[in-house]
């Protein structure tokens, strides 16, 4: 039997591994805010050379990345993966997931298009969008008629309503869910949809439409490009910290989704573990 403290110690691994991973593999350059004063010239100018090459390293783009880093605590992170691995315990969670994303990405996608900001339409790109990949997961679990048989639940509507306002009444702020939401869904596509596969034993690539992004050869250029588009709006600083505050937000709104779901986290991580040791092991 695993002990509660065993079990937290797991899921915060996890958690700490998850919120690294983007990082790890997309880019490996430590922040031009650890440049020390001592630095002589030629090593300035190095690091000037590399932040053109990654923009992570400035504007918008580093505020977001540091400015969501430092307020995503261990707890948070914490729940953000528990909440995840219940979403793999079962087909029933894992549908349900799916279906509280497919309402916030559609009222997402539908300001999108209807807004007349164009920074925000700027940042829009049609290789990201998940609407209808997420309708094609929606037929795959409910069937054909399911548009009249899915309904939001409690949290997604609260999210999916945060969308409406800001789009209404602050637009630059969808910018913050385009980085939250879109980045993410990118970049751990492959690896979340490769675990919901054997976790609930998928078949052919049914049920994981939203983790595949067919129209992008390389995340980590794609990314990059966007990352350079973000640093080119023209924001004030104000504005700027306000996008970050948003993009906090939507991380807890994220974490309230996955927190709705039933199922055993741990039960979930197992079954992924034992099955990867077994094709490791060619059992």
């Amino acid at each position: 039997m695993v002990n509660s403290s065993t079990a937290r110690s797991s899921v915060i691994t996890l958690s700490l591994l998850c919120a690294s991973l983007f990082e790890a593999e997309s880019f490996s350059i430590t922040s031009p805010r650890g440049i020390r004063s001592t630095h002589d010239v030629h090593t300035n100018l190095q690091m000037a050379a590399i932040s053109e090459t990654n923009p992570r390293l400035e504007g918008l783009a580093f505020d977001l990345d540091d400015g969501t880093r430092k307020s995503h605590s261990v707890a948070q992170n914490s729940s953000f993966v528990s909440g995840f691995f219940r979403g793999l315990s079962t087909r029933e969670a894992y549908s349900k997931l799916l279906t509280s994303l497919y309402f916030v990405y559609t009222a997402m996608e539908d300001t999108f298009d209807s807004t007349s900001d164009d920074m925000v339409k700027k940042m829009d790109n049609s290789e990201l969008r998940r609407v209808e990949a997420l309708s094609v997961d929606m037929e795959y679990f409910y069937g054909a008629g399911w548009e009249k048989v899915i309904t939001p639940s409690r949290a997604a509507k609260k999210y999916a309503d945060r969308v409406l306002e800001v789009g209404r009444d602050q637009p630059k702020l969808l910018i913050a869910h385009q980085y939250t939401r879109y980045l993410g869904d990118l970049f751990g596509g492959q690896m979340m949809g490769g675990m919901a596969t054997r976790s609930l034993n998928l078949e052919d690539g049914n049920g994981v439409a939203f983790y595949t992004f067919d129209d992008i050869n390389s995340p980590k250029d794609f990314i990059t490009t966007w990352y350079q588009k973000l640093n080119e709006l023209d924001l004030t600083a104000k504005e700027r910290q306000e996008i970050v505050d948003e993009a906090n937000y939507v991380f807890e709104l994220n974490i309230e989704i996955l927190e709705e779901l039933e199922g055993s986290a741990l039960k979930a991580a197992w079954t992924l573990a034992w099955k990867s040791f077994r094709e490791k092991m060619s059992f």
